[in-house]
Parts: C-alpha cells; structure tokens; sequence
C-alpha cells in the first residue's frame, strides 16, 4: 500500500480536520449516487448508497464533536 507523504501541518488537529471534512464530502457526493441509482431503479444499490451516507453522517457528527472539545480544550 503507498501512503501519502506526511502533512507540512503538523497542527494536532489536521488529522481529525481532514477526516471530518471528508466525511461531510462523501455524504454529499452520495446524494448523485443515490439519484443515479434511483433513476435507473436500482432500489439495492440506492439503499446500500444510503447506509453509507448515514455512517458519514453519524462520523462527521462524532468528529464535529470531538473537534469542538478539542479546541475548546485548547482554548481553556
């Protein structure tokens, strides 16, 4: 497996900043999935694009979470 050349940040939040916007990212880009698999009438895949989503939409809402403490932490 290649892996990415470590980040120039080296802030300790990156790592979850990154994770997080991805998150939110893919339950958007889901919606065009969703939708291409509801206009061929593919309710399997249409429902299986739909979990997915949702796991992103639970991860993006614990990394929100987590950021949050996190920076209020910092921030005393």
């Amino acid at each position: 497996m290649v892996r990415e050349p470590a980040s120039p940040v080296k802030d300790k939040n990156y790592d979850l900043i990154h994770a997080l916007q991805m998150s939110l990212q893919h339950i958007w880009q889901l919606e065009t999935y969703i939708a291409d698999a509801d206009a061929r009438g593919d309710t399997e895949l249409a429902k299986w694009f739909r979990a997915m989503q949702d796991n992103n939409r639970k991860a993006g809402e614990q990394g929100k979470q987590m950021l949050m403490t996190r920076l209020q932490q910092e921030n005393g």
